[in-house]
């Protein structure tokens, strides 16, 4: 049964509503800055149906998939191949080099009508600008939202490097910038495609290249520096995992990521079951180590949104439903778009070493809460590894827990203790 912790005296100090596990942020906003620049840079460069670009390009990335494996797909053609061999031996007229042939055509033919074709995205100048007004707003919204995490749980953490990998049009560079701007000195931003970084540092410019950088300290680079001697506080790669083409790259990328971090490595992704299956490979891959490059042996640990280390249990159970966040924001400035609209991301935050010990453990709303008279429903992860459906009163719970519960929503963390609580399925709407 969940039990409200005040052990470090919270509620002596501000009232309910604003408890300490409240993460979520009000409605997102560019800065001006890139605003304009987007605005200037759009209206210079005029690109015909560029509303329908951009619906198209979202529905697109939404949907996309991690590329296939080689060995998935041998593993497939070799049980197509079984399964076309006895179909194909007693066609008459046949000889064997011809039933050879039909056989291969048959099986290579299923595999392209089966299998998901990935392909890598074509960063041109045309590209880079649908993409800028498809995904700046809602991937600034998304990131900001993350690194409010670190901010607001360590307020000591003062970064003064950071690393942005797959940068792209430099969403990451503007939110942390708004949240860590007096301290971060340096901007390290990897991106592949030169027409992106260059994109990127227009939009810094106002959108004119004679224009001044709005952030200074910034340098862009094509390639991910591997050295480990040379460390980052902030290491952040949002929306970049899937542009890698096979799990033995996304391996070596997250490991280099690792490695060059100091202080925080954040990771966003959309937030599918595509978005959060990456995410659980890349923590894996950390938390599991195996790198024979360790230079810092500070051990990782998982900041957010877990409040464990142990397997996912969105994963492990049943549930098609991943583990995702919402978070608001205020769109661009076209005429299709509304005055609001909202990102669905998933997120993973890795930290070196412990930090927040006081309440690292607390449970994670992984659903909306539902505010029914005199109880709340709320549908969290906890430290068990479990998921758990509560129904919180003040009878059964206490007056502080239940006026708690009421405040949080979708992300938030529950300053609760979880002891001898069942799990439930979290993804069933518990009836009012």
């Amino acid at each position: 049964m969940p039990q409200i912790d005040n052990s470090s005296d919270f509620l002596s100090r501000v009232p309910h509503r604003k408890h300490p596990g409240i993460m979520r942020m009000n409605v997102a906003r560019l800065p001006k800055e890139a605003q304009d620049a987007v605005q200037t840079l759009l209206q210079r460069t005029v690109v015909r149906h560029l509303e329908d670009h951009t619906t198209s390009l979202n529905n697109y990335l939404w949907s996309r998939k991690r590329p296939p494996e080689d060995k998935d797909l041998r593993e497939r053609a070799m049980e197509l191949e079984k399964k076309f061999e006895e179909k194909t031996q007693f066609i008459p007229d046949l000889n064997i080099y011809q039933k050879e042939e039909k056989l291969k055509n048959d099986v290579l033919s299923s595999l392209r009508k089966k299998s998901y074709h990935w392909q890598p995205l074509n960063y041109t100048e045309q590209f880079g600008l649908v993409y800028l007004a498809a995904r700046f707003d809602g991937g600034f919204a998304a990131v900001s939202r993350a690194l409010q995490e670190i901010y607001q749980r360590v307020p000591e953490f003062s970064p003064k490097t950071l690393l942005d990998f797959g940068s792209g049009v430099g969403s990451v560079t503007w939110a942390a910038h708004e949240i860590w701007g007096k301290t971060l000195k340096e901007y390290m931003c990897v991106d592949s495609s030169a027409s992106m970084n260059t994109l990127s540092e227009l939009v810094l410019k106002g959108g004119s290249e004679r224009g001044q950088m709005h952030i200074s300290g910034i340098h862009f680079r094509q390639f991910l520096p591997v050295s480990p001697k040379v460390q980052s506080d902030l290491v952040v790669s949002a929306y970049s995992l899937n542009e890698l083409p096979n799990f033995s790259e996304r391996e070596r990328v997250i490991q280099t990521l690792w490695r060059k971090t100091g202080g925080f490595l954040v990771l966003v992704e959309n937030g599918t079951r595509e978005g959060h299956q990456l995410l659980m490979e890349a923590r894996d891959i950390v938390l599991k180590g195996g790198d024979k490059e360790v230079w810092d042996h500070r051990p990782a640990c998982v900041f957010a949104p877990c409040p464990h280390q142990l397997e996912c249990p969105k994963l492990a159970g049943s549930s098609q439903i991943p583990c995702n966040f919402v978070q608001k924001y205020e769109p661009l400035k076209f005429s299709w778009n509304s005055s609001v609209s909202s990102e669905k991301f998933s997120f993973l935050i890795f930290s070196r070493g412990p930090v927040g010990e006081n309440d690292k453990h607390w449970p994670r709303v992984v659903g909306p809460v539902l505010l029914r008279p005199r109880h709340v429903h709320c549908n969290t992860c906890c430290s068990d590894g479990k998921l758990h459906h509560d129904a919180i009163t003040a009878k059964k719970h206490g007056k502080d827990l239940y006026r708690c519960a009421r405040k949080c929503e979708w992300g938030d963390r529950l300053p609760a203790m979880i002891a001898n609580s069942s799990p439930d399925e979290t993804d069933k709407d518990p009836a009012s």
